[in-house]
């Protein structure tokens, strides 16, 4: 926890710093504060999870760690289509607030729940019948061993999709309302439920990658019990009366899904990308997967404040574009993302000072062990001069309903970079993992100068038209 502390009050003191007040804004610096760092913590708490599952689960042998790694590429993909609703409901629910129309908003929160439920639903049944395909198909033939984790550990991932889908869900609704403390509680809670699972599944019962699933499955049921409960609550600007009684208002979830569903085929897309370099990855051997699976679980850390921040950017911006406040809007697009830079170069100082007892922590062979550094290293020069532009910025503009150009540009520089490039680098070049890593520094730099000539024209201010819809 000294690390989480030391981050939130470095957060604290770039925010002073950076986000001056002067005469009438929406949010001021407290406002923001309140809205930012818990989102910090949150975000270090939901990484947390996932280098948890890895260390621990490395403990039964570097074919274990290969096939969660494997899965979890998978289920970002999969994810991403339902909680990519969640973001869209959040933008809807912040206009709404914007105007000040609460009913509307309150409604847009019940639909939301329910829309991204039955989703996630469909998904999971889905993963579940087919999970062996979808690997074989996605990546190959891999090792035996590899994929008998992976199977194991795809089944009790897929069975919480749902219980993810109403967290996500309710964590969105509250960060519309600027309450972004109940989310990093429950965040804290899940992440102790699923450390003490991981415990008990994987040392005392020795159960693998299928323990560590049933842990990450289990602290999700009580994620979503926690949102679900605390929706309820009528002194909550937005609360959701009689769950169970579901009328859908279809002018809502098109506007939900008119902002959810661009966002999530643009994540889906983007992560699908990511599955086809893993695949390419799988052919490189499981030493080389392993150091991608380390560097894979250490690099979030490292945009986490960034990530924060453009949820963050979801609400502030939403909320101003809903209030006809553009100029508003537009000044605090462009301050968070600098405050996005500033977080990012703190956090990775620090990271690259203590990688090598990061690394450590990972029971990996020397060979392992010195390519995951070498890739980690990779990752800190492009997410500290480029990632901001390229992912932060991009959520002013989805708050704005501006979700079409991100999607088609996002999409485009997927295949062209992510993909082509690790290819040609990756596969052709014989650059190996190396060379994957180069390719994604190079779609991101593409994103990062376009979405930046699209902030300077300011033509992502003209895309929003308010939704008039009753509430239910």
């Amino acid at each position: 926890m000294n690390f989480h502390s030391t981050i939130c009050h470095i957060s604290a003191i770039l925010l002073r710093a950076i986000l001056k007040e002067d005469g009438f804004m929406m949010f001021s610096r407290r406002d923001l504060s309140k809205i930012i760092v818990p989102l910090i913590i949150e975000q270090l708490l939901s990484v947390t999870v996932g280098m948890i599952d890895s260390m621990m689960v490395s403990n039964a042998g570097e074919a274990a760690i290969s096939g969660v790694s494997l899965v979890n590429t998978v289920n970002l993909l999969l994810v991403y289509l339902f909680s990519a609703l969640s973001a869209g409901g959040s933008i809807i629910i912040s206009q709404f607030l914007g105007k000040r129309d609460f009913d509307s908003a309150k409604a847009a929160g019940k639909q939301l729940v329910w829309t991204v439920f039955t989703v996630a639903f469909m998904i999971m049944t889905i993963s579940i019948v087919f999970r062996k395909q979808l690997i074989s198909l996605i990546f190959g033939s891999i090792e035996h061993d590899v994929m008998k984790n992976a199977l194991n550990y795809f089944l009790f991932t897929a069975m919480g999709y749902p219980f993810l889908a109403l967290y996500n869900s309710g964590a969105a609704t509250f960060r519309a309302m600027g309450n972004s403390r109940i989310s990093m509680i429950a965040s804290l809670i899940m992440n102790i439920v699923n450390c003490t699972g991981n415990w008990i599944l994987i040392f005392r019962f020795h159960m693998g990658a299928a323990g560590a699933a049933i842990a990450t499955m289990f602290s999700q049921i009580v994620g979503a019990a926690i949102m679900m409960v605390l929706l309820h609550n009528k002194h909550n600007v937005i609360y959701i009366e009689k769950i169970f009684r579901f009328k859908p208002n279809w002018t809502l979830i098109k506007a939900i899904c008119g902002v959810g569903i661009p966002n999530g085929l643009e994540n889906s897309m983007f992560q699908f990308g990511k599955v086809i370099t893993q695949s390419l990855i799988s052919t490189f051997g499981t030493m080389q997967i392993a150091a991608n699976a380390v560097a894979n679980t250490v690099t979030p850390l490292q945009y986490i404040p960034g990530s924060a921040i453009g949820l963050a950017m979801v609400t502030v911006v939403g909320r101003c574009i809903g209030a006809g406040e553009k100029e508003q809007a537009k000044k605090y697009a462009r301050n968070l993302v600098l405050l996005s830079y500033a977080s990012i170069i703190t956090v990775s100082t620090i990271i690259v000072i203590l990688l090598p007892q990061i690394v450590g922590l990972y029971n990996m062979s020397d060979a392992s062990s010195d390519l995951g550094r070498q890739l980690i290293l990779i990752h800190t020069f492009n997410v500290c001069t480029i990632w901001p532009m390229a992912f932060t910025m991009p959520n002013a503009f989805r708050a704005a309903s501006d979700v079409k150009y991100t999607m088609i540009l996002s999409i485009i520089s997927m295949w062209v970079f992510r993909v082509g490039l690790s290819y040609l680098l990756g596969g052709y070049m014989g650059y190996g993992v190396v060379g994957v890593w180069i390719a994604m520094g190079g779609d991101w730099l593409f994103r990062a100068v376009t979405f930046g000539l699209r902030y300077v024209r300011g033509t992502w201010l003209t895309k929003y038209k308010p939704v008039v819809a009753e509430s239910n």
